[in-house]
């Protein structure tokens, strides 16, 4: 039996749209539609986020890799994974009065205190902001190997989610020190994990390479993204003085 297909009109047989992808079947939005698809979407563990954050830390390197390469159906969109635990962080950083920031000196010029408040209200835009750089990096040490700069990004979109997810893991020990001179101490050991999670990926991911290679390059990379944030960073604030 031929259907007319609701999204695009085209005419077809079967269970989806062979135009758009539009399943023949629809149901009407209520809240059993609501739950089905925050179940599927979201909660359930053979797809969405509970697999892209179960690959992100058991095979990472080479699930990203599959995802670029074209197996994408189990997997939550990359950038809106990114932009849901960069939300949920940025709530946990303000509810709970987060501030990662030392007290400043008389000579400071920055108001530390409201810097902080505004990073944690904007988070998750600061977390997608950096992911260019994270990019720019790894396009530049890893030119050859046959990827361009948007599926980099793509690259470093998934390993942003990896981050975000250490960093929700590790919350309640930034909560129990928050405010004592240990803190420091916890981001310091949390920015290794961080660093350590980024090499344990690269190395899955550019398996073409030795690991050696592949762990050097990462380190360089690394660094072209400290140079370039603390290039952008100081135009910002150049900027923001001259305001």
């Amino acid at each position: 039996m031929e259907i007319t297909c609701k999204n695009c009109k085209e005419t077809f047989k079967g269970h989806y749209c062979n135009n758009c992808g539009q399943p023949a079947a629809t149901h009407k939005i209520n809240w059993h539609f609501l739950w089905h698809d925050i179940q599927h979407g979201l909660l359930h563990f053979d797809g969405g986020i509970p697999y892209s954050l179960k690959q992100l830390f058991t095979r990472p390197g080479h699930s990203i890799r599959e995802f670029i390469e074209g197996k994408r159906v189990r997997h939550f969109k990359p950038l809106s994974l990114v932009a849901v635990l960069a939300a949920l962080y940025g709530v946990l950083y303000h509810y709970f009065h987060i501030n990662l920031f030392i007290e400043p000196s008389n000579s400071s010029t920055i108001d530390l205190e409201a810097f902080n408040e505004w990073t944690s209200t904007h988070f998750a835009w600061i977390t997608i902001a950096t992911i260019p750089l994270f990019t720019l990096g790894t396009f530049i040490c890893f030119r050859n190997q046959g990827y361009n700069f948007v599926e980099y990004f793509v690259l470093n979109t998934f390993k942003a989610t990896q981050k975000l997810f250490a960093h929700i893991i590790t919350f309640p020990f930034i909560y129990y020190f928050n405010g004592t001179p240990e803190l420091k101490t916890i981001t310091t050991l949390i920015y290794i994990i961080d660093l350590m999670l980024i090499l344990w990926t690269n190395i899955q991911f550019f398996n073409k390479m030795s690991k050696t290679k592949a762990f050097l390059l990462t380190l360089l990379s690394h660094l072209v993204f400290i140079i370039s944030f603390f290039f952008v960073a100081a135009i910002i604030l150049w900027i923001h003085g001259d305001l």
